[in-house]
């Protein structure tokens, strides 16, 4: 086998590609801002974009069963500010967070319901539920955080854990990894899971071989809407608040790094892993901007060009 062969072999590899492309571009930054590999940087880092990977895990499944959510930002502040009243007025984390999962999963079962049996296009749906989420959480705040919640929530917010060889891991990172994995996992052997391909691929297809499309497709929004609850409820655990304007864009970066990790709009293709690599790129680069102190107004438009040359470039390199 050539050199060139070997190369080609690689590079269809997305998920070993984009890990590169992280370990290249974090090596880069630590030369040039030794700062980067801090403790406490990475700490902060890790923690500010675990949310946002929790998120994408439902978001990559959902891409790739063909749908997607737009409601998952608005979702993700309605939740935690629903959390956040409950904890405040009963002093209870569980039943705080036992809420807003709940929430998430009605919403997320609206969504569904819209797109199967109104067949509304999920474009349509889910920008809806993002107006009507989002109006809600200002209406019952009146646009004012939520405070006085459990001393005990600093616990899940700010609480890490030592392990054997490593310095001490914030806890809500450890919950992201295991999400993740479990996501990754499943996504990859989980019979159930695995339906989403089939039907991202050929939806008529999958109804002819058997394949309950609407109850899978319903089960993809609730998952999204609660992994979206969840990480709702995280933020308010990190910041000790709950702020109806949680959330604002994440559905756009989610999506954008589900893309960037491999999945395609139109179906049928894409991993949980891909997914988590693209939020990592993301935030590593976003982190850089921000230890060079460029403008945050530029932030966006760095990724941005970043998203449309690494989606181009895997265009490419597809027709090749």
């Amino acid at each position: 086998m050539t050199a060139g062969e070997i190369f080609k072999r690689i590079i269809r590899i997305r998920e070993l590609v984009l890990l590169l492309v992280v370990l290249a571009s974090g090596a880069g930054l630590a030369l040039l801002r030794p700062a980067f590999l801090s403790a406490p940087n990475i700490r902060m880092l890790a923690t500010g974009f675990a949310p946002e990977a929790i998120i994408c895990v439902g978001m990559t499944i959902l891409i790739v069963s063909g749908g997607f959510d737009l409601s998952v930002g608005s979702m993700m502040a309605l939740c935690g500010v629903m959390a956040g009243i409950v904890m405040r007025d009963t002093q209870s984390v569980f039943l705080g967070l036992m809420a807003g999962l709940g929430l998430g999963a009605a919403c997320g079962a609206m969504n569904g319901l819209v797109v199967t049996k109104a067949n509304v296009n999920p474009l349509i749906a889910t920008l809806g539920m993002m107006t009507v989420a989002r109006g809600v959480a200002l209406v019952i705040t009146q646009s004012y955080p939520v405070t006085g919640l459990p001393a005990s929530l600093a616990v899940l917010g700010e609480g890490t854990l030592t392990l054997p060889g490593i310095t001490a891991v914030p806890i809500s990172v450890l919950i992201m990894v295991l999400i993740v994995a479990a996501g990754d996992v499943g996504l990859r052997r989980h019979r159930f899971l695995r339906q989403v391909y089939y039907i991202g691929g050929n939806e008529r297809a999958a109804r002819f071989s058997g394949i309950k499309v609407d109850q899978v497709r319903i089960f993809t929004y609730v998952l999204s809407g609660v992994l979206a609850a969840f990480a709702g409820f995280l933020l308010t655990a990190w910041l000790k608040t709950a702020t109806p304007m949680a959330g604002t864009n994440v559905e756009l970066k989610t999506i954008s790094a589900a893309v960037i990790g491999g999945a395609s709009l139109a179906g049928g293709e894409g991993t949980v892993l891909g997914g988590f690599l693209g939020i990592v790129l993301m935030a590593i680069i976003s982190n850089g901007l921000t230890l060079f102190d460029v403008s945050p107004y530029w932030h966006g438009v760095i990724l941005g060009a970043v998203l449309i040359a690494v989606v181009s470039l895997d265009m490419a390199l597809k027709k090749r």
